[in-house]
């Protein structure tokens, strides 16, 4: 297997934005992690729930170029109605968030050379990031 064929970890992530106060400042960063080949961006969708509880969504395709115009690679599809209304039940009402899917892609070559030596992931789990600095934090201080 080659790297053109591998596909590295596949992630979902819903990010809040609290009383739709969405400012962009996000873009530039998503921007940067696509454009350096460590995440492709393979679906993206943009969730409101509305004060009455409703849940609306917009697919990153439908909002045109001047919204999310630099990041490339979204493929859009991968996150079903399910999917999308799940995401929009965890939402505080009049929040917006962005349900995200990516690759990190940063893995590919990683991946080929575990299958190369004739390895194989056994076990994958993410850790809260929270979690781990109090953790660390702690250690620090000891």
């Amino acid at each position: 297997m080659s790297t053109a064929d591998t596909r590295g970890p596949v992630e979902l992530a819903v990010i809040e934005f609290p009383g739709s106060q969405f400012n962009g400042e996000i873009l530039p960063a998503l921007t940067d992690l696509v454009g350096s080949g460590i995440v492709q961006i393979l679906d993206l969708v943009v969730v409101t729930k509305e004060e009455d509880g409703s849940i609306t969504s917009v697919e990153i395709t439908d909002l045109g170029d001047d919204v999310f115009g630099e990041i490339e690679g979204e493929a859009g599809g991968l996150l079903s109605e399910d999917d999308i209304a799940a995401a929009g039940e965890t939402l505080s009402p009049g929040s917006t968030a962005l349900a995200i899917v990516w690759e990190n892609s940063w893995a590919r070559r990683l991946i080929d050379a575990i299958v190369g030596s004739g390895g194989r992931l056994v076990a994958h789990d993410r850790l809260d990031a929270e979690a781990v600095n109090e953790i660390l934090a702690e250690f620090a201080e000891s």
